[in-house]
């Protein structure tokens, strides 16, 4: 079930900020503890400024999502303390990082299925880029919005985000890494995909998505 636009907004400014801030990032922390457990941060000053109050509530003598959220507890508990698990030993990035930084900090986003915040992350670049680079920027947003459609079970927007972002990756290179080895696995993914038909949300094996093109040395 897809998050509410609030949580999902919500939860992946947290993630994007603190890739690059200290107090985002144990407001992450306290999120993902907070979903596990309700009752895990109590006394004052237990919750750190950057934890989003706005969508919590006190229940029960602990900190729960707004009744409102009811039903997406397991899915952004779960989001929230994948991206604590990838970031909480990691160095901090610049608050406006380079390209390359950037490309990196979104492939341990998208390997962690983290799909919207690479997106996210990846927009500001694709603004300011042009000619090739700005193409295969665009074409690496759409696969990760393709993969976010197929979590969520938009098969249609899944295959058309896949087909047009594979075909903007192809030939191409970014930062001097070669996109064509991840466009050519894109291919064979989509082609899972269109064979899955309607079920492809349910048989889809996320092991099958290829590994994010960027330079690891």
């Amino acid at each position: 079930m897809p998050l509410p636009l609030p949580l999902r907004n919500c939860l992946a400014g947290l993630i994007l900020d603190s890739l690059h801030d200290a107090g985002a990032r144990r407001g992450l922390e306290a999120v993902a503890a907070v979903c596990a457990d309700p009752g895990a941060l109590e006394g004052p000053g237990a919750l750190p400024e950057a934890f989003p109050r706005e969508m919590f509530e006190r229940q029960d003598g602990g900190w729960r999502l707004k009744r409102g959220f009811k039903g997406h507890e397991r899915e952004f508990g779960e989001r929230a303390e994948r991206a604590r698990r990838l970031l909480h030993l990691r160095p901090f990035d610049a608050e406006d990082p380079s390209l390359g930084v950037a490309l990196v900090a979104a492939a341990l986003l998208f390997h962690a299925h983290l799909y919207v915040e690479v997106h996210e992350l990846l927009e500001p670049h694709w603004l300011r880029a042009e000619g090739d680079d700005r193409e295969a920027l665009q074409g690496l947003i759409q696969v990760a919005v393709g993969f976010q459609h197929l979590a969520n079970g938009n098969v249609n927007g899944a295959r058309a985000l896949l087909h047009d972002g594979c075909g903007r990756v192809l030939d191409r290179t970014l930062e001097g890494v070669p996109l064509d080895p991840f466009g050519r696995a894109l291919q064979r993914t989509l082609d899972r995909v269109l064979s899955l038909g309607e079920d492809a949300p349910r048989g889809f094996d996320w092991n099958d998505v290829p590994r994010f093109p960027v330079r690891t040395s």
